[in-house]
């Protein structure tokens, strides 16, 4: 066991009762769980050092580039499979040198390392945070790219504006993890806010996160537009679908598709304005319609209007298959009370809950530039507790 001083220093600097617990009970930290904890999961070095392996043959065959395509794909999960294990390295050095630390602490009864040990400590558990969510994203579509769509509900401009807030807050926490935005779709709203908007979000697993963000948000707050400075309330609807490849199982037939063409009504180069470039697709079984206007040909839109259209069937067919779980699947509901996953109120008060996960926040302002992750969070361990019956 630790020296009682070393004991009482390390938990002076670091007072949680899991970690107090912790150091009375043994003098090192545990050994390196063994990788079939995480077999199945995101994180199984075994599995995923096996196929990296096998991808590392396929890039060094000299053919590989006969097919572009296939060759950005296999370098891409390649790239992927680096990182994770990277990451899962990190993790393994950061608690070798945890425990080397306590080690020699214990044997030389140092109490003057106890901040630097618990530095280590909360490093080491914010990476096993990271993992556990991680572990979360199991659903074979939780790797891919998301298509995030954002329309207002009734209340005119007031709900125009604030489905504008929601894709800032969005992009805001996009740019913090680094991924790739690309806007699809845009249509200003008539004086100010947006009447709908679709983008493009591209990096790690960002579909298996975002897609517990699919649902109505609710704000309130004193309007800006009413003069008499009454207190309104406003919905949005966020409908969050994998971004789909051409290699999926969903198949479209020319029949079934009815392919309009309009002029684009988005800023873009003196060609994109001119001509009838923009690209509307519905899908006539369902009524289901994806449209593109930004891109600067009526080819590339009609293309990305097409990747939308099959991501978008993809998530209706999903839920169809899991209807006994649709709550659980981020559906489209009436824009309006009593369908709302989350509540954005700025007056009376201040807070920011989430309905299905009861996780709440005070500092709105902070919410609404990006800081979302606690919500993200929340939802992915609900589900998951959900599917385990807990």
């Amino acid at each position: 066991m630790l020296e009682p001083t070393l004991v009482k220093a390390l938990s002076a600097h670091f007072p949680s009762e899991e970690t107090r617990c912790f150091l009375n009970y043994r003098s090192r930290l545990p050994p390196s769980p063994p990788s079939s904890i995480f077999s199945g999961g995101v994180f199984d070095p075994a599995n995923l050092t096996a196929q990296l392996t096998l991808l590392t043959v396929k890039t060094d065959d000299p053919h590989l580039w006969d097919d572009a395509a296939s060759a950005k794909r296999f370098l891409a999960q390649k790239v992927w499979l680096e990182r994770r294990l990277a990451f899962w390295h990190a993790i393994e050095r950061r608690h070798e040198e945890a425990a080397l630390l306590l080690s020699m602490a214990e044997e030389a009864h140092d109490v003057s390392v106890g901040s630097e040990v618990a530095a280590q400590l909360t490093a080491l558990k914010s990476d096993a945070d990271r993992l556990y969510i991680a572990l979360h994203l199991n659903d074979p579509k939780d790797s891919h790219n998301a298509i995030v769509t954002i329309h207002p509900g009734a209340g005119g401009t007031e709900s125009a504006d604030w489905a504008q807030m929601l894709i800032r807050m969005y992009l805001r926490w996009a740019e913090r993890r680094g991924y790739k935005i690309d806007t699809l779709d845009l249509q200003p709203g008539d004086q100010a806010g947006i009447k709908s908007i679709t983008v493009r979000m591209a990096g790690e697993y960002v579909y298996g996160y975002m897609k517990g963000e699919s649902g109505v948000h609710r704000l309130v707050r004193i309007s800006p537009f009413d003069a008499d400075k009454r207190r309104h309330t406003s919905f949005a609807s966020v409908f969050v679908s994998p971004e789909i490849e051409d290699d999926t199982d969903i198949v479209l037939e020319d029949k079934d598709l009815r392919i309009d063409t309009y002029r684009a009504s988005s800023a873009g180069g003196q060609h994109v304005n001119k001509t009838s470039s923009a690209i509307r697709i519905t899908h006539l079984p369902t009524g289901t319609v994806a449209q593109c206007q930004n891109e600067r040909s009526q080819l590339q839109n009609k293309m990305v209007a097409m990747t939308v259209l099959k991501s978008r069937l993809y998530k209706i067919e999903q839920e169809k298959r899991q209807e006994a779980m649709a709550k659980l699947t981020g559906e489209k509901k009436e824009i309006g009370w009593g369908s709302q996953i989350r509540s954005y109120i700025f007056q009376p008060y201040q807070m920011v809950k989430d309905h299905r996960t009861g996780v709440e926040k005070g500092d709105v302002g902070s919410v609404m530039d990006g800081e979302i992750d606690p919500f993200i969070e929340g939802v992915l361990k609900w589900r998951s507790d959900t599917r385990e019956g807990k």
